[in-house]
This record gives structure tokens, sequence and C-alpha cells, in this order.
């Protein structure tokens, strides 16, 4: 199977969060103690995947590589891509064929944060699936905001609908697409929905009708956020604050990840305890080098 690459899509205006984010794109804004696109990063990395496409607006693509870099400090490999307007979810796949090269692909939305004991081991089933794709469902209490998984009476689904004003399920599907390499030449084939986007739901839907669709359901043990208002915001920034004061473990941590796949090595991981110095995040860093000895 040829290695899986990922996309993080973190295009988008952030109109939902103005005016704090009329100067700084969304996706680099705080969730507690680091930026918001380290988090679904972080998914990829879980997932064992090292080349990743960065998918920004023309004018956010400097601020991006500035904090992110060519991925090598994390043993990792970035290409950024432009996105000129915001035409759907689905658009993606179309700007990032060129990076995907034939490859498969894991892409997760760059406002998106995933947490729950399991999930690398569930991202991992999901990588190994090599036709057709993956896609999570999330238990929420107002479905009629996403699209909706429609299960039928042995709970394998059907049918995603977008924002269903009557929904069938509870079950959202969250911002994370395991997809085999067919998923450029399906978005080509997608029709432009009433808004004049390619929407993810009818790519997802052209899977589904052929039977290579799984939905992962999510358990309780889970959590999924999304940080697109200014009250989901705090939200995650608090969330993520009060697991990691509790625990004392970080949530979201590339460099943890990196070191615990064996990416980086023991003076690069020291390089980046040192960079952080002043910080609680370069103490954890820290702390790790020294509980390997």
């Amino acid at each position: 199977m040829t290695e899986r690459k990922g996309i993080i899509l973190a295009g988008g205006s952030g109109t939902r969060l103005y005016p704090i984010t009329m100067g700084v794109s969304k996706q680099l804004m705080p969730v507690y103690d680091k930026p918001m696109v380290y988090y679904p990063l972080s998914v990829l990395m879980h997932a064992g995947i090292r080349e990743v496409a960065i998918i920004t607006t023309p004018h956010d693509q400097d601020q991006f590589r500035r904090l992110l870099q060519d991925g090598s400090q994390w043993g990792m490999s970035f290409t950024y891509i432009t996105q000129p307007s915001p035409d759907g979810l689905a658009q993606a796949y179309l700007l990032a064929e060129d990076f995907l090269d034939g490859a498969p692909s894991a892409m997760v939305l760059g406002d998106n944060i995933f947490f729950g004991h399991g999930l690398p081991e569930a991202l991992q089933s999901a990588d190994a699936q090599e036709k057709g794709g993956t896609v999570f469902g999330y238990h929420v209490v107002d479905p009629e905001r996403y699209g909706v998984v429609d299960f039928d009476k042995d709970g394998t689904a059907r049918e995603i609908i977008e924002k269903p004003e009557v929904p069938p399920s509870n079950f959202a599907v969250t911002g994370l697409y395991f997809l085999d390499a067919e998923a450029p030449a399906r978005a080509r084939a997608i029709t432009p929905s009433a808004r004049g986007e390619l929407e993810i739901v009818s790519l997802l839907q052209s899977y589904l009708e052929e039977g290579t669709l799984s939905v992962q359901t999510m358990g309780r043990g889970y959590a999924w956020l999304d940080t697109g208002t200014h009250a989901s915001l705090l939200d995650a920034g608090n969330f993520v604050r009060t697991m990691s004061q509790r625990q004392g473990l970080q949530i979201g941590c590339p460099e943890e990840i990196a070191w615990h796949n064996g990416w980086i090595g023991k003076e690069l991981m020291a390089q980046h305890a040192k960079t952080f110095g002043k910080t609680d995040y370069g103490g954890y860093l820290a702390a790790l080098i020294r509980e390997a000895e």
C-alpha cells in the first residue's frame, strides 16, 4: 500500500470569530498553550503520517510557514498550498492532487480537536483500510448543525445528510476523513451545491453508495471539539487546560509524538526543550527526556 499522506485544511476567513481573526488566521489562534493547528497536526502524527500538505489562504501562508517551518523539526515534511477562495471542503482534494500523487490521504480540518484513550489505535485502524474510506461519527446534542449519519436497523451507515432539519440520528460526521487514492477524481465529479461549493458530504456519499465507506462511531471516552465560535474556542482552551493540569500530560504536542514515534532523537528533543525553556511546555519536554533516561 502506498504510504498515506496528510492534509490540513486551514483556509477560510474565520468570520464567526471576528474581530479576533481579522488580523490572524483562526487556525493560528491559541487553544490554551498551543496554536490551534497543533491539535489537528497531532492527529495525523498519531496515524503515523509524516508527509503533510497545509492548505491556507494566500495572505495567511507566511504566518503558517513561520510557525510550522518545513516539518523537519518533527521528522516530517510539509508542503504549503494556497486556497484562493473557500469553495467547499472537497475542494481540498483538487488543490492537493499533485501533492498526493496517487497516494491515499487523511484530511483533518484545522479547527478540530480530538482527544481520547485509544485514539492512535483507531486512527491506525483507519489508515490500514486500503479501499474506500473511513470517517468518524460523534454523538452530539445539536446534529442539525452538521453532516449527520443515517444508520439502518443493523447499524450500517446508509446516508450522510448535510444539516438536516429533522436529523435521522445524533451522530455528526467529524472533520477527519481517511480516503483512498480516488478522492481527487471523485471530488472532480461532484456537482457544486446550491451555495456553489464542492460539499464533502457529496464526496463521502459517492463512497457510501458503493459500500466502501466505513463510519466508526466515537464513544463516551472521546472528546471532539470544534473551535469555530468565541464560546467554543474558550471551551476548548479550558478543556485542554483542565486535562493538562489534572493529569500532567500534554494534548496535541508534536514534539512528544515525534519523539514517541522515533522520528526525532534525543538531541533534537533537547533543542525543543531549550527553545521553550521559559514555559511549562518546555519543562514538560525536558521531563520526557529525563524519564527516557
